[in-house]
């Protein structure tokens, strides 16, 4: 199973060798592609070839590519993620409203209580409001439980200032985090033979990844407490590899103890098997001992 997280931060060349990516700089380090889950490109003094891009793709890896401020700007998606991706785009078009609507009431369920289990851990009383908006949650969030359970988590965790639009060291953070989640999250979407543009939520038409975005939310909270652990008084180099370290954090799931990357891969499944046989209840979702 691939769990390296390759991360390329200063000038390099990078190329493919029977089964190896090698990365030329100072030396020359050979890394084989079946352990790699993700390779993060943070410079753009990196060069690398077309053939490394392939294979990287036929292997189902993730390369995430960063601006020149080094922030996550864009990512390699192969077109095909499995050999009948025509079947699951059929399938994925024709889920029918009520399981997307109830495998969606399930994960805002499961974001606003690990938000709570957030605030408990941090000994803030703002868990019992969130524990209050766990239990008034009605189908697909109608009245929008998930918004006001938000703006009282972030207010609990950052201080009654904050907002989720100032330009700051945590929102840069945040973001950073999310970008990094949002991709492994889209990697499992192409993986398993479908499309990152077809939500059962999120339907923005501006985003290429609605389904990815609906499926993460569970897995923002592991991201604020890395966050919040952090006491920000600068955002660099060391601090965003802490952020892409969160995936290889420990999970339970499915009655097991798993990195966060494979945790994303057992839940995307869990997922898909409920919006395929119209069973919300099959959704798997993580666990962690705060």
């Amino acid at each position: 199973m691939s769990w390296r997280i390759i991360v390329i931060s200063r000038r390099a060349k990078l190329d493919y060798q029977m089964g190896y990516l090698v990365v030329r700089n100072e030396g020359i380090t050979k890394i084989h592609l079946g352990e790699i889950s993700t390779v993060l490109i943070e410079s753009t003094a990196v060069s690398l070839t077309t053939g490394l891009l392939a294979e990287l793709a036929k292997k189902k890896i993730k390369v995430i590519f960063c601006d020149e401020k080094r922030n996550p700007s864009s990512e390699l998606v192969g077109y095909y993620g499995s050999h009948d991706t025509s079947n699951k785009i059929r399938k994925q078009i024709q889920w029918n409203a009520n399981i997307k609507e109830a495998v969606w009431t399930e994960i805002v369920t499961e974001k606003i209580r690990k938000q709570k289990e957030l605030l408990e851990y941090m000994g803030k009383e703002e868990a019992a409001l969130l524990d209050s908006y766990i239990r008034e949650i009605e189908w697909n969030d109608g009245t929008n439980r998930e918004g006001h359970a938000a703006k009282v988590y972030f207010n609990a965790l950052f201080g009654t200032s904050f907002t989720r639009t100032a330009d700051n060291f945590i929102n840069a953070a945040l973001n950073y985090g999310y970008a990094i989640v949002l991709s492994a999250f889209a990697r499992e979407v192409v993986t398993n033979g479908y499309i990152t543009q077809l939500g059962i939520f999120h339907d923005n038409m501006f985003n290429q990844f609605n389904l990815a975005s609906d499926l993460m939310e569970p897995f923002r909270a592991l991201i604020d407490k890395e966050v919040v652990e952090m006491s920000l008084e600068q955002f660099e180099h060391e601090e965003k590899m802490r952020l892409v370290n969160v995936l290889n954090h420990e999970v339970r799931i499915d009655g097991r103890v798993q990195y966060v990357n494979n945790a994303i891969k057992i839940y995307c499944k869990s997922a898909f098997d409920a919006l395929n046989e119209n069973d919300s209840s099959l959704l798997q979702f993580y666990t962690i001992e705060l």
